[in-house]
Order: C-alpha cells, then sequence, then structure tokens
C-alpha cells in the first residue's frame, strides 16, 4: 500500500497512483461484465448441447458472479435475465415443464436471493472503509503534514512514506522538519514499536513534542530530554520509540543525535558513501532512563554535493520472495537524479520491486541534499 508525501501530486509517486488506480477500474469493469459472458456462454453451451446434458443450473452463475461486482440492483437484474434465459432455452427445447428446468429455476432465484444479501453487505462494508480512509488520510494530514522542498538555502528535501497498514494508510514511522525563525533547521526521523492505532498515537505524541521543542531547546540534547519527558507520561511498560535527529549546523557538517535507530546514510559528492552510526549506542526514547548519561551529540560530513538519507528498519528489514533483505546501499545509484523528489521515487518504487507484494513493515525515507553546481536549482 502506498502513501504518497503531502504535497506531492503530481510528481512521479503521484502517477504510480493514477496508474494502481486504472488497473483497479479495469479489474472491476471485468468483474461487471463477467456475469453477463458466462450467461451467454452457458445459453450457447445448452443449444449445442441439446435436452440430454442439463446445462441450465449453471445459469445462476450469472448472479453468483455479479454478487462479486456489482450493486443489489444489478444483481437482482442479473437473476431475472438468468430466469429469463432459462425459461426460453426450455420453450426452445420443450422441456419447460420438466423436472430439470424447474430445478434450474429454483437453483437460481436462490443463488440471486443469497447474492443480492451477500452484494448489499458488501457495498455496506465499502462504504465504512471509505469512511475509513477519508479518516485517515484527514489524520495523515495532521500527523505527517507537508515539509518545504527546500530546508534552508541549497538544502533540497524528499520524503517518501510506505503503510504496512494497507486500510489506514497512515503507521508508527514519522518523520519532521523544523526551520528555526533565528536561522538553523532541525529533522526528525523515527518508528514506534509496534503497529495500528496505538503506534499513531504515539507517533503523534512524539511529533508534536518535538514541533514544540525544535522551536525552544538551544542543544539536540535537550530536545531529547522533552520527547522522553512527553513519551514518559504516555508509554506503559517496555515500549519505545527509535529516533534519529540532526541538525544542519554549517556549510559542511550536520550533527546528529541517535536514539536506537539505524544509522542514516551518507552518500558524498565524491562517490563515496558510509553509514552516520553513533559513536556510542543510545537507547530508544521511552528507555532512556536505563542510561546515566543522555545521548552524546556527533557531527557528520554535509558538504555542497553530499546527500543524507534517513530511514526506518521498514526499509532495510523488507525482504523479497527469497526472504533476502533489500540491498539499499547498492541502490544509492538510483539517488543521483536531478531532482530530490523525484530521486526517492525512484528508490521507493526500486524497494517495492524488490519486495513484491505488500510491505512488512512501515517505510518512511527522508532524503537531504546540499546543492552542488551539477545538481543546478533541483534542490
Amino acid at each position: 500500500m502506498k502513501i504518497h508525501p503531502p504535497g506531492s501530486a503530481g510528481r512521479p509517486e503521484g502517477m504510480i497512483a493514477v496508474v494502481d488506480a486504472a488497473a483497479r477500474g479495469k479489474t472491476q469493469g471485468l468483474l461487471k461484465v463477467l456475469p453477463f459472458a458466462v450467461m451467454v456462454a452457458v445459453a450457447l453451451a445448452d443449444i449445442l448441447a441439446g435436452r440430454g446434458l442439463g446445462l441450465l443450473p449453471l445459469l445462476a452463475l450469472g448472479p453468483a458472479f455479479a454478487g462479486i461486482a456489482c450493486d443489489v440492483r444489478t444483481t437482482a437484474l442479473t437473476g431475472a435475465i438468468a430466469v429469463s434465459l432459462c425459461l426460453l432455452l426450455g420453450v426452445y427445447t420443450g422441456s419447460v415443464h420438466t423436472l430439470r428446468v424447474q430445478v434450474a429455476l429454483g437453483a437460481i432465484v436462490g443463488v440471486t436471493l443469497a447474492s443480492a444479501l451477500a452484494s448489499a453487505g458488501r457495498m455496506g462494508y465499502e462504504r465504512r472503509l471509505a469512511e475509513v480512509r477519508n479518516v485517515a488520510e484527514a489524520a495523515q494530514r495532521v500527523l505527517l503534514r507537508p515539509v518545504p522542498r527546500r530546508a534552508g538555502p541549497g538544502i533540497g528535501v524528499a520524503v517518501s512514506y510506505t503503510s504496512a497498514a494497507a486500510e489506514a494508510r497512515i503507521g508508527g514511522d514519522l518523520y519532521e522538519i523544523v526551520t528555526r525563525p533565528k536561522g538553523g533547521v532541525r529533522i526528525i526521523v523515527g518508528d514506534v514499536q509496534g503497529k495500528g492505532l496505538e503506534a499513531v498515537e504515539t507517533a503523534a505524541v512524539v511529533l508534536g513534542a518535538f514541533r514544540e521543542a525544535a522551536h525552544d531547546e538551544a542543544e539536540l540534547p535537550g530536545i531529547v530530554a522533552r520527547l522522553e519527558k512527553a513519551l514518559a507520561r504516555h508509554l506503559s511498560g517496555e515500549q519505545f520509540v527509535t529516533v534519529v535527529l540532526a541538525e544542519v549546523i554549517d556549510e559542511k557538517e550536520i550533527s546528529m543525535v541517535n536514539c536506537g535507530h539505524p544509522g542514516p546514510l551518507v552518500l558524498r559528492g565524491d562517490g563515496t558513501q558510509f553509514l552516520a552510526d553513533p559513536p556510542e549506542e543510545a537507547p530508544p526514547l521511552g528507555l532512556l532512563s536505563l542510561e546515566p548519561d543522555p545521548p552524546v551529540p556527533y557531527r557528520v560530513p554535509f558538504a555542497p554535493g553530499d546527500q543524507i538519507l534517513f530511514y526506518t528498519d521498514g526499509v532495510i528489514e523488507a525482504r523479497d520472495p527469497a526472504q533476502r533483505f533489500y540491498p539499499l546501499t547498492s541502490r544509492t545509484h538510483l539517488l543521483a537524479g536531478k531532482d530530490p523528489q523525484a530521486a526517492l521515487d525512484d528508490l521507493r518504487a526500486d524497494l517495492l520491486r524488490h519486495v513484491g507484494r505488500p510491505l512488512g513493515d512501515d517505510a518512511a525515507m527522508l532524503l537531504l541534499r546540499r546543492r552542488a553546481p551539477e545538481y543546478g536549482t533541483a534542490a
């Protein structure tokens, strides 16, 4: 199930959604034609086979298939057509008063009633599902607000979010960028333990606390303390949230604090790459009280031409049908495009091709690019 970054309409990811919708529409169209095609095929086969074979009960396949994709009215109409065909074929073969035709008519009427009831139930479910999707999309716009395409002078931003909850469209992964009025850009990317609505609620707590602390706190450890305090009032038991916080501090470096999260992938302008793991491991949020000392910020190169890819474990732990993990570090050539969002969309599409089915976990990615002359103004 695909999630588009808020405000990404018109980008390649949006085009993928249009193609998916078109494919679903084509399938629905075929399902709606199928009942009538089946009845025509049964009628022709019965005429060619004669009275001995007895294919008339198969006309009940028409309303049965109609109940899968059509509304109640169309299903009932399909049943009426099947009854009419059964009577006409009985008259044509001179067997309208035989037990075989009467049984066929009873079967068609019974299947039509059952299919109409099933269609009514399915349509009610689809209406409720559409309402849930609308609520989820509204929640997504509140939880994961649109991020700017630029974060400070010469820094391009791209985001991608794919939820494992196909019908809910949102999950426990989170990201945010805050530009401070006095200058400076602060970023958070995180992953809430667990799934479902409880994970979404926890993600909302983290993002709300970060949006406030990112403006108020002078240093990243202060933000971490605020997040830990907010979660202490919310989490229970041994639940936790892994996060990586970052702050662009000058034109050559970026400062990070990592609390149990996968290290961001740094792509240097000279073609080299490395994982920006912290010098010392720190527990996730919710478990920081287990350590006597707070996590220590560390600096990572971020010069013109460099890129930093933040991601959640749903990316690196995604497996193909052969249970092979997604080889993120060998796919970084996909991020070489001039437009950061288009490049990240290509990486996401490659991830979905690798898996070949709905993801087993939410997958969020946030790409920062420091503009270099070869990228022009795309960043």
